[in-house]
C-alpha cells in the first residue's frame, strides 16, 4: 500500500461510497451492487482497486466473499496528515 494508491482509490465518488456502506457492516459483492445504477463488472474493477490499495479486505464464509473496510491504513494517512499539521503550527509560532 502507497499513498499514491490510496489517494487515487479515494479520488473517485463511487469507491467513496462503496467505503461508507462498508463503514456500517461488511457486504458482499452482490449487496454492494444493489446500492448502484451499475454493473457487477464496474464494482469488482471499484472493489479490486480498493483492495489494492489496502482500503478493504476480503473474506469467505461459505460460497460468498465479503467485504469490510481495513481501518488500519485510514489510520496511517491520518497519523500522517496529523503530523503535517503539527509541523505546520510549529511553524506558526515562530
Amino acid at each position: 500500500m502507497s499513498f499514491g494508491d490510496t489517494f487515487k482509490a479515494l479520488s473517485d465518488p463511487t469507491r467513496r461510497e462503496i467505503l461508507n456502506l462498508l463503514k456500517r457492516r461488511s457486504m458482499t459483492a452482490g449487496q454492494i451492487v444493489e446500492h448502484f445504477d451499475t454493473t457487477g463488472a464496474t464494482i469488482s474493477h471499484h472493489l479490486n482497486i480498493l483492495r489494492q490499495a489496502g482500503l478493504i479486505e476480503d473474506r469467505k464464509s461459505g460460497k460468498y466473499i465479503y467485504y469490510e473496510l481495513n481501518t488500519t491504513v485510514f489510520q496511517e494517512v491520518l497519523s500522517w496528515l496529523q503530523s503535517l499539521m503539527e509541523e505546520d503550527k510549529k511553524h506558526e509560532k515562530k
